[in-house]
């Protein structure tokens, strides 16, 4: 039985997570009956989204040392309730602004607080062998859980309504704070706590200007303006240019200046919200970068994927969800074994040969993408990838925290997950660009180029069509509508619709395999050893 016990702290770690992960992936395939039921629009409920990532970026390297300073355990606990009250409240939500409180704001404090808690405290109660395994199973959760979301999200919107979706985690939520009596606490005893405040704003400021610059990319545009920067209904005059260059640049400026107060700090010998000592441990960046990289790349597959299967084989978010079970099934079989791999094979290697097996897999998926495919044939790429992510996860993950004492284990926890929202918030931001730009220009392209078209009809037809890649987004194709147009022209914009979501598709994995070989690259600077000793031989003493 104890031997049994001694694993409870991974279930709890492990369903926490899940929690957190499920729950961005799950209103994205819910946004079509949100919209409807709270009579908004699709811009509306992207902020919701968007504010989401936003709170994570920004505060989840404070969640992290508030643990070291008051206890891991109480944060990842009082996380748990925070987050609770705000599933609690978006499922109640009848207007965007309070789905916004709820879902992004108060919920994105609970994931910040939970999220670093959950692999600082693996780190301190699990040692040698065990951490392995049990990073293996937290990391594989990491990469399995996104893929569940469409199902248990579908499934819930078909047959009862989207709002248990979000109901579902005040229960999960409750299991976690009444299972967290098998956890031992532990915090920094011999350190007074105290909070860097200036720290804490500069840290949050920034990561707020730099991701809101990369998500709000798609609108304002990269370097000339899309559209116009407005600010309390003022417009801001920019010459033309786009606000995104400006947000990123005001946050790279902001973050200089947090590195320029936390060296500050430690010289005056008080306590920084992130030891500077962090960014010259190359174990520790080596792997975070890694790790923020590989989530770069891997949002071409979440971006792409899912709008093939529902716009060119009209599958819905159940359908899709289950489409892609055989990656969650081989991640969850592949990331515990890379705990036991370690034993003959080092973590460098485990690592680099999963990034591979990445690479072979979103190959092999490109090349599935066609208009005759089934859901069935993507499943050999989506073995592949989820073999290789099972892999990387769970070994990434030990190498990166093992390269910090478990007294840093909280502020380095925090920075990974904050490096790996970065990572795929850039991504979404990027990638979701492309595939957006590549969808319109496909469209365009196959309209001016057909032979089914008549000429005088294409400026119309173009005209007509350049609006609805968001309807493609949602699986719905470009249509017309109009009762004038033949059928005979409305299938060939169908045809056309189709294919260029194929094409589109595949130049975003195109770009998703060059992000994973640069990850790969990367992984060449990581250490050759088999396991990374842990930097301090003194751990301060749990307390209970």
């Amino acid at each position: 039985m104890s031997k049994l016990l001694k694993w409870v702290p991974l279930l709890v770690m492990s369903l926490a997570l899940t929690i957190i992960i499920l729950d961005t992936t799950i209103l994205n395939v819910t946004l079509r009956t949100i919209i409807s039921d709270l009579h908004t629009n699709i811009q509306s409920i992207q902020w919701v989204i968007t504010a989401y990532a936003l709170m994570l970026a920004a505060f989840t390297i404070t969640g992290g040392r508030l643990g070291d300073l008051f206890g891991r355990k109480k944060m990842f606990v009082l996380g748990a309730i925070i987050f609770a009250v705000g599933s609690f409240m978006t499922s109640i939500a009848h207007t965007v602004g309070f789905m916004i409180l709820g879902e992004a704001i108060i919920e994105g404090i609970g994931a910040a607080l939970m999220m670093p808690a959950t692999a600082s405290l693996l780190r301190s109660t699990y040692k040698g062998r065990d951490l392995a395994v049990a990073f293996g199973i937290w990391g594989g959760i990491i990469a399995g859980a996104a893929a569940l979301g469409p199902v248990i999200g579908g499934w819930f919107t078909t047959n009862y309504t989207w709002r248990w979706a979000f109901r579902i985690n005040v229960f999960v939520a409750a299991i976690l704070v009444l299972a967290s009596v098998l956890i031992k606490e532990y915090r920094e005893t011999e350190e007074k706590p105290s909070i860097d405040f200036v720290g804490v704003i500069l840290s949050a400021l920034g990561m707020l200007s730099l991701v809101f610059g990369f998500i709000q990319s798609s609108t304002y545009g990269w370097f000339y303006a899309k559209s116009p920067l407005v600010i309390f209904h003022h417009v801001i005059n920019l010459a033309g240019y786009s606000a995104t260059p400006l947000f990123i640049l005001l946050g790279l400026a902001i973050l200089s200046g947090f590195i320029d107060w936390e060296g500050y700090r430690e010289r005056s010998g008080k306590t920084p919200l992130v030891s500077l000592s962090l960014f010259k441990n190359s174990t520790f960046m080596t792997g975070s970068g890694v790790s923020a990289i590989l989530a770069l790349g891997q949002a071409g597959l979440s971006f792409s994927v899912p709008v093939y299967l529902q716009s060119v084989l009209k599958l819905n978010p159940v359908q899709t969800g289950l489409a892609m079970v055989p990656m969650t099934a081989v991640i969850l079989i592949s990331a515990p074994l890379s705990s036991f791999l370690v034993k003959y094979i080092t973590p460098k290697r485990i690592i680099q040969l999963g990034i591979f097996v990445d690479l072979i897999g979103f190959v092999v998926l490109r090349q599935s993408l066609h208009s005759g495919a089934t859901q069935w044939a993507l499943a050999p790429g989506f073995v592949l990838f989820g073999f290789g992510m099972g892999l990387i996860f769970g070994q990434a993950s030990n190498l990166t925290l093992s390269a910090v004492s478990v007294e840093q284990s909280g502020e380095a926890s925090g920075v990974t997950n904050t490096l790996r929202s970065l990572g795929q918030t850039l991504g979404s931001a990027v990638l979701g660009a492309i595939l957006i730009s590549s969808l319109g220009s496909n469209l365009t392209k196959g309209i001016s180029t057909s032979n089914m078209i008549p000429e005088n009809m294409k400026p119309a037809v173009t005209q007509a069509v350049s609006t609805q890649t968001s309807n493609i987004e949602f699986g719905s194709g470009a249509e017309l509508g109009s009762s004038q147009i033949p059928p005979n022209i409305g299938n060939e914009i169908t045809a056309i619709s189709r294919q260029a979501t194929i094409d589109a598709s595949k130049t975003t994995l195109t770009y998703g395999i060059i992000f994973i070989f640069l990850a790969l690259l990367v992984s060449f600077k990581l250490p050759s050893e088999a396991i990374v000793e842990e930097k301090s031989a003194i751990a301060a003493a749990p307390s209970h």
